[in-house]
């Protein structure tokens, strides 16, 4: 079904949406926004100032109603996301494809394809503006110091301080922490600063530009940190929302329609997106072409297509993983298939509490577990991440973010933990939440895996699948089904047998 996202990803941007049983939570440091509407920003790209212009590229031609079509499979491919982008149906791609097992999950990185095609209009340029593995923060950042980096440059980025969530950070830190938190690539985040700001090249940030960096005009996302949230959660609403095929179209501010390219890559359709809430026309179209945002990163960091390692391997699976809880306890499944980090897409997060709990914000002494056996990678702001492939860095392989888990007795980085040792005490510390619990959610290679996909999360044989929307869905295991609600009552109650 086609969404439009010129609304929908702004309600999820800015909105929480609440559940059946009345209690919320999220893995946001983003306060609560109401009546929240997007204004004309002001017009501070940098590259705007020159007289540029862009080339366009060749228009694809009219197809023939389901004629096959030459493709190559780019990293995180599925068969459900490339039959939304080509507007056909998985069975039709498998008919074309015998070679294809019907249960495939990613398809392999360079595989040759034909895919059955059904034409639509207003499709949106063909040109790849960065490969997806250099859009997550993943393995390709490991060894980028962006302290290094910014102290090089002459920019006012070099030697800016703010106050950043929980204390002063330079931009550099700032950068780190945004990139962290949504598992953005820093190298991109510096980008957009350079080619909206010149904050590796000019000495001093434009005064058009000092509330709203970004151009997001908005009271709540004041100030380097907060504009920085807003692109992250954008960005990554628009990369996720094309990787599993929601985003098939979205409306300009001039009013024009645009429907992303059928081949393009999740990490293009982002930036196409996040530059059509800003700016339109020419100016648009030369951000999202080789002289835009492409030209900023290669005078940065060089060709970006040059030496692409892909990310995300073919029919990838998840490892085997248990309940994050001790076996004989009865715990609720108190969140269905919600934000990893953030607001809306990926909806790579679920939620448990101990069912003893009343509702609210009480202290326990239950213990959220390890899934799995692995190696404490971070700890720290209510955060922990278990790195189960054991090189202490969660930019490479499978890890389990936990979050909303209380200091006192958190585990420490470092520690060694197997499945079912202790993580921590499920809280309310971190994000907007009004009930003790804990939010798991998963990555791989520094891409988030929703959590009802191709891979859905499997703990211990329950099966996550979402509803109708955030917090909503069921696990279900054999013939059994807990349903999803924060109210904790017996539907949503599951237990580990000792």
């Amino acid at each position: 079904m086609n969404k439009s996202y010129k609304c929908t990803l702004l309600v999820t941007l800015f909105s929480l949406v609440l559940s059946a049983c009345g209690v919320t939570s999220s893995a946001n440091p983003i306060p609560p926004t109401t009546g929240t509407t997007i204004q004309t920003p002001t017009q501070n790209l940098v590259i705007s100032q020159q007289d540029v212009t862009t080339t366009p590229l060749p228009t694809r031609p009219l197809y023939s109603s389901g004629e096959l079509v030459d493709y190559v499979a780019q990293t995180g491919d599925s068969l459900p996301g490339l039959a939304s982008h080509f507007n056909t149906s998985v069975d039709e791609i498998l008919a074309a494809n015998s070679f294809i097992p019907a249960d495939a999950t990613t398809m392999p990185p360079g595989m040759p394809m034909k895919i059955p095609i059904y034409y639509q209009p207003f499709w949106g340029s063909q040109y790849q503006i960065i490969p997806d593995s250099l859009f997550i923060n993943g393995p390709a950042q490991v060894g980028f110091d962006t302290s290094a980096f910014v102290s090089e440059h002459p920019g006012w980025l070099n030697g800016y301080k703010e106050y950043a969530f929980d204390g002063n950070r330079t931009g550099a830190e700032i950068i780190d922490y945004v990139s962290l938190n949504f598992s953005i690539s820093p190298r991109l985040l510096l980008t957009l600063l350079e080619y909206q700001d010149g904050a590796l090249s000019l000495p001093v940030l434009p005064e058009e530009s000092r509330q709203y960096p970004l151009g997001f005009r908005d009271w709540q996302h004041e100030g380097l940190y907060m504009q920085l949230v807003w692109a992250a959660n954008l960005l990554n609403n628009a990369y996720y929302g094309w990787r599993i095929g929601d985003l098939v179209e979205f409306d300009h501010l001039d009013g024009t329609q645009e429907r992303p390219d059928p081949w393009q890559n999740a990490a293009s359709v982002a930036l196409q997106y996040y530059f059509s809430r800003l700016i339109d026309g020419d100016q648009y179209a030369r951000a999202v072409a080789q002289d835009g945002f492409a030209l900023s990163y290669r005078n940065l960091f060089g060709d970006a297509w040059q030496s692409v390692l892909p990310h995300i391997p073919g029919s990838l699976t998840q490892p085997d993983l248990s309940l994050p809880f001790q076996p004989g306890l009865t715990w609720a499944y108190t969140g269905g298939p919600h934000t990893g980090f953030g607001e809306g897409e990926p909806l790579a997060a679920i939620d448990f509490a101990p069912g003893a709990l009343t509702s609210g914000c009480v202290s326990t002494n239950e213990w959220a577990t390890a899934v799995a056996s692995g190696v404490v990678s971070r700890s720290d702001a209510a955060a922990v991440v278990l790195d189960l492939d054991g090189d202490r860095d969660e930019r490479t392989g499978w890890v389990i973010f936990y979050f909303h888990i209380e200091t006192k007795d958190r585990v420490a980085v470092g520690t060694v933990l197997k499945a079912g040792d202790p993580i921590g005490h499920p809280s309310c510390e971190g994000g907007r939440t009004t009930g003790t619990h804990v939010h798991i959610a998963r990555k791989y290679n520094g891409e988030w895996i929703p959590a009802d996909s191709i891979i859905p999360f499997n703990l211990g044989g329950w099966v996550v699948h979402k509803g109708s929307l955030e917090y909503e869905g069921t696990l279900t295991k054999g013939g059994k089904t807990i349903v999803a609600c924060t109210c904790a009552d017996a539907t949503s109650q599951i237990s580990i047998d000792k």
